[in-house]
Order: structure tokens, then sequence, then C-alpha cells
């Protein structure tokens, strides 16, 4: 422990970022870098606690509580507040291979898990893991990695996080691993659904570029089920691995859904985040929202960088639709007790963007939306919503319930719906004949990962759903150590 009284005598301070009004003319990142001495400072703020909750990555109440990959969290916070960056890298990469992903897109269930956040601000753990592997960058510290060959052929399907992470760790133990993407740049989700101003693609390209060099293959363009069989692949590699994530989008079943505007939230940010790499706009190969009422219905991290898509195209207005309530602006212990993720009211930065714009949250809660309505062309002209309230119906069933006269029009000119997605696409499993969960993901047992084809094993979201970017790089290394353990009897991979 670098410095027994730290937690005591400094304050959290969050790393600071572009105004909202500098930020959305264009399409960078928007963090700014900071001074080591507060990095340091920070670090030292980690009370190395008996039982560090923050590395724990259990689900309580069904969310993540602590990091689910279990970084070795107080150690490489010692090890920073010392200067020791060095030191830090190499402790950070043994739980975690991508920590310039997790730094920047993860919601950082540890520190919802921080013991110093029951009754303090919790430690800047992910401001902390972003500053120690951006410098293991900077100083060429970040090398490809390649064992003596085994002779085995693995082929991994998705480049998501899952498959990434799949990819990386059978490569270090030897493995000859390719890796097939059905879109043009490997990355998944995280290159064509999370937007540049929170996850620069130049970084995921810098990952992809060292893993190339490292030995393994990417395929891209090549979508398997159509353009090439699973039979095929799991004919010629000793073992496939499926990490095609769960990509079939949750529709909204009301009239006017298929009016022209409607769109799903990840299309709509698969085409901006291409053409934006594509030509920079240049080529229109985009979904518009200049001069446009933009309706959103969905929240979370989706729903926001809609919001921020949106604001950065001049849209007219825009507004987020959720049904639940607003979540209070503190934890509720009562409900919601420490370790467990707090679920409190979070003005992340797309909101933060509107706000400096209208002076008003986009986010409206407690409304349902009831049918979407178009002009004469077939196109979106209005949302029609209800306000609704929570409670048991009639047959008492908890749910949310309308409240009698609250309806009201919304003016829309693009509705984007970002309501989460209900599983796997179906080509691979039913061609494999998979067996499939409850929720139709691939049904295969966690920390074992076989599917009941043999040679098949499956991670990620394709297996547990839609989750979070660190749980699919957990799922990936354990998967990677179970496929390693079925070809050669034993594995070094923890």
């Amino acid at each position: 422990m670098g410095k027994v009284t730290g937690f005591l005598e400094y304050e959290r301070i969050d790393p600071k970022k572009r105004t909202p009004k500098e930020r959305i003319k264009d399409w960078e990142e928007i963090r700014l870098p900071r001074d080591t001495e507060v990095v340091k400072t920070q670090a030292a703020r980690c009370m190395n606690c008996g039982i560090p909750f923050c590395h724990g990555g259990v689900l309580l109440n069904g969310m993540a509580a602590g990091c689910p990959v279990h970084n070795l969290i107080p150690e490489w916070n010692d090890l920073v507040y010392k200067g020791q960056w060095k030191e830090a890298y190499k402790r950070l990469i043994r739980a975690n291979p991508f920590p310039e992903f997790t730094s920047r897109v993860c919601p950082a269930p540890c520190e919802g898990s921080c013991t110093e956040g029951y009754n303090m601000e919790s430690v800047t753990i992910s401001s902390i893991e972003y500053e120690i592997i951006e410098k293991a960058f900077a100083q060429g510290w970040v090398v490809a990695k390649k064992a003596k060959e085994t002779g085995k052929k693995i082929a991994v399907v998705g480049s998501g996080p899952s498959g990434m992470s799949t990819a990386y760790y059978l490569n270090i133990v030897g493995h000859d691993v390719t890796v097939y993407e059905r879109n043009d740049r490997a990355g998944g989700l995280m290159m064509y659904g999370i937007p540049n101003m929170k996850l620069d693609k130049r970084i995921i390209e810098r990952r992809i570029d060292l893993m190339k060099v490292s030995g393994i293959k990417f395929i891209l363009g090549t979508e398997v089920g159509k353009d090439i069989s699973a039979q095929e692949l799991a004919d010629k590699y000793d073992a496939v691995v499926l990490c095609a994530g769960a990509t079939k989008a949750r529709g909204l079943e009301v009239e006017g859904k298929g009016l022209k505007g409607v769109y799903f939230a990840v299309d709509f940010l698969k085409a901006n985040t291409k053409c934006l790499l594509d030509s920079n706009f240049e080529d229109g190969n985009y979904i518009s929202t200049k001069g446009k009422n933009v309706i959103i219905i969905g929240g979370g991290d989706t729903g926001t960088d809609c919001v921020a898509t949106s604001i950065r195209h001049d849209c007219e207005s825009v507004y987020q639709f959720e049904i639940m309530p607003e979540p209070p602006s503190k934890r509720i212990e009562k409900s919601n007790p420490w370790p467990e993720w707090p679920k409190k009211l979070k003005v992340d930065y797309g909101q933060e963007e509107a706000i400096s714009l209208t002076g008003k949250d986009p986010r409206n809660y407690l409304i349902s939306t009831k049918k979407i309505v178009g002009n004469e062309n077939g196109e979106v002209k209005e949302v029609h919503t209800v306000e609704v309230i929570w409670g048991k119906n009639a047959y008492g069933r908890f749910g949310p319930q309308e409240v009698p006269g609250s309806e009201k029009v919304w003016k829309a000119d693009l509705v984007l719906l970002a309501m989460g997605f209900l599983g796997p696409e179906d080509t691979i499993p039913n061609e494999l004949k998979l067996e499939r969960d409850a929720r139709s993901n691939v049904n295969a047992e966690y920390e074992l990962f076989q599917t009941n084809v043999d040679k098949v094993f499956t991670a990620g979201d394709m297996r547990r759903g839609q989750s979070l970017v660190v749980w699919a790089i957990q799922e990936g290394k354990l998967a990677a150590r179970e496929v390693d353990k079925h070809l050669m009897g034993k594995t070094v991979i923890k």
C-alpha cells in the first residue's frame, strides 16, 4: 500500500473532458490527458482493503459487482503511486488483455464495488487503467506475443471482444488461430456499434495490427453460414469457437413500426461509423439527422450514443424515451446495498451535450410509445405516447400501467430503436443444430463453453446474451482455456 492515509487526504478527481460545445463539432475522443502527479495521487486513494471487492466479478441481483476479468486493481494502483508504471502495466495485463477497450467503454462495476465507495467517493479505477495502458503503448511496452507452435488450428467466428480475447489467448499458447468476421473491419460491435468519440477506431486497429504481427489471421468480409458453412469450419479446424454476439435487435411492436425513418439504433450507428471511416462522410452513406426531430426509444449506453451522434449531425431536436422510472441521484442502500452495482442517475456524455445546447436532459421517463404515425409518403411525422406508472394490474402482475389522460404527440422525422438485443442470429445455430437456452442463446455451461456439437465452443454474448464488453473478454479467455485443455490435455491459461 503506497500511502496508508491516501484515501483520507485526497479527494476523487475525475478525468477532464473537452467541453460539450467544442467536442460536438468533431468525432474525436472527448477525454483529455491527465497530469501524471494527479494520476499518482488518485491511485494513492486505493485503500488496499483486506477483501478487494473491486475485482470480485460476481453477479449480485443480476448485475456485475466488481471486475469480471478480476483485474488486480489494488496492486497496480500501488505501483502507479510509486511511479513503477511498467510494473503496473505487467500487473494489469495479467488479468486483462485489452485495457484500452475496457477503460473507455466499460461502465466500471469495479468502481461500484470499491470499498471506499461505501461511504466516500470510489477510486477512479477506470481512468487509472486508461493511463497505464496508454503509457505502455507510448513507451513501446505492448508487443506481439507468440509461443512455440502446437500445430493445432482453431477458427474463431466473430472479431468482437470475446472473439478477440479467445484468439489472443489461444495464440499466446502456440495455436494457429484464424478469425472470421463478416464486416469489412475487425472489432465487432466495438468497431461499428460504438461511436468514434467514445472509442476511437484507431485504438481497435492498433490492437488488431499487433494481433496480426503475433500470427493471428483475420478473414474479413466473410459471413460464416453464408459465404462459408459452419460445418466446413468444423471439418477443417481442430476446434471452432463461436463468438458471433447477440446481434438480433429488439423491435417495437406498434403501429407504424415499418415507416420510413424508423431504424434500429445499431444500424444507425454502424452506417455512421463506417461512413466516417470510409470517406469522412463525403460519400453520404449514412442516416442523416441534420435538421430532423429525432426520437430515441430506449436508454442505456446505446441510447446515449444515438443522442451524441444525432447532435453531431446537427439535428433539430432529440429526445429519449424510457419506460422505467428516473433513477435516484444516490444509491438506495435498503434496496440496492453496496457492493451491488449502484442504480443511480448517470448523466453521460450524450446527455451532457444535449443539456449544454438546450438546457434540458433529453431523457423522458415513465413513457410508453403507443404508435408511430406517418405522412402521405409513408415517412415518420409523429410519435404518440402515454405516461405509465409501475404497479400490479387486475391480475396481480407487476408492470407498467397507463396513466389516463397523459397521451402526447411528439413531432418526429427519425425514430431510433435502442431497446437492446434478443439473442444470436439463427443461421449458425440452425446449421449446426446447436442447443439453445430459454432466451435463444447458444447453450453451453459457463466455465466449460462446450456446445452439444463436438469441437464447437461458444463464448460472449452469443452464449450469455447481451452483456458488457468486460464479460465478453473474460468469457473469451475462459473459452480459450477450455479449448486449449481439450486439444492438449492441459492448459497454462488461468
